[in-house]
């Protein structure tokens, strides 16, 4: 991320340095070595994976006007918007050039078509924000493109390295896209259930900025006439009152909304999970499954 431009390395610097759980590239970097890849190509890769990663933070700070990423100022709080959007772009174009340096065309296709789907999936999301009408399949496509797409490529990327068969490279690109999907899933409803210390962002940001995520799709399903107006004034009209945050809380614990929403997560974990069955166990492997087994039963 370095560059002669002091601000660019100042702004990556403070998002890299807030952390996270680098999950990604990690992904990258197992899935090569169970496929058992000897060389170093995986981390210039794996890098470009979390680089265009963070470049989605970045933007996506922006467009919800995010203070706060975990528990830390975003960039866009301290620098501005513009700044933060052509850091962002200074990103994605880095990621490019690793995928480049890497010199192998097929690695350069999934990545770069991830990459357009992880767009597509914004704008999606960003037609769905405000719209009640929302249903879970648009919900679900929302998430492939805007999370799993990323996952499912960085998993791919390692068979690709180790040069293995067709199967193995779809079966860790399903395990990508169900541990992918998983993981949306559970931060949605962490949303609406997590203490913000343990989540490292406020919780009820997506209720804040009116997003329809799954949680609140079941909820407006089962809601009588009354439920649906507090919904449609809350996440329509964006009018929201004192006390609507609780009340939302209340009504997706009665419909059972988050219970059946982390349900939907754990059906994608054992769909990813059983991808993994044409792999022989060993210490990588179990290393991958505990990885979706966090990202399912995770506390932040």
């Amino acid at each position: 991320m370095q560059s002669p431009v002091a601000l660019i390395p100042q702004l990556a610097g403070h998002i890299i340095a807030a952390g996270g759980k680098r999950l990604r590239p990690l992904l990258t970097l197992a899935s090569a070595r169970m496929c058992g890849y000897q060389g170093r190509r995986h981390i210039g890769l794996a890098a470009s994976v979390e680089f265009i990663h963070t470049a989605t933070l970045l933007h996506d700070d922006v467009v919800d006007e995010s203070e706060l990423r975990r528990g830390l100022d975003t960039a866009n709080s301290v620098w501005g918007n513009q700044a933060s959007v052509l850091v962002g772009d200074f990103l994605f174009s880095r990621a490019f050039q690793l995928m480049v340096a890497d010199g192998s065309m097929r690695t350069l296709e999934i990545l770069s078509n991830a990459s357009a789907i992880i767009s597509e999936g914004e704008v999606h999301q960003l037609i769905t924000t405000n719209d009640t009408d929302t249903n879970e399949q648009a919900y679900l496509e929302v998430i492939e493109g805007k999370t799993a797409a990323l996952f499912a490529a960085a998993c791919q990327i390692g068979a690709v390295m180790a040069e293995r068969s067709h199967d193995e490279e779809q079966a860790l690109r399903r395990f990508g896209t169900g541990l992918g999907m998983a993981f949306q899933l559970v931060d949605d409803v962490l949303d609406y259930s997590a203490k913000q210390e343990a989540l490292g962002k406020s919780v009820g940001d997506d209720f804040r900025e009116g997003k329809i995520t799954l949680p609140v799709v079941l909820a407006f399903e089962r809601a009588d006439g009354d439920e649906k107006a507090f919904w449609r004034r809350c996440l329509e009209d964006m009018d929201q009152r004192d006390g609507d945050l609780p009340h939302a809380m209340q009504l997706l614990q009665k419909h059972d909304c988050l219970n059946d929403s982390l349900e939907r997560a754990r059906a994608y974990g054992r769909d990813a999970r059983s991808a993994m069955d044409v792999f022989p166990d060993g210490e990588i492997k179990q290393a991958l499954i505990d990885a979706l087994d966090f990202s399912i039963e995770r506390a932040y």
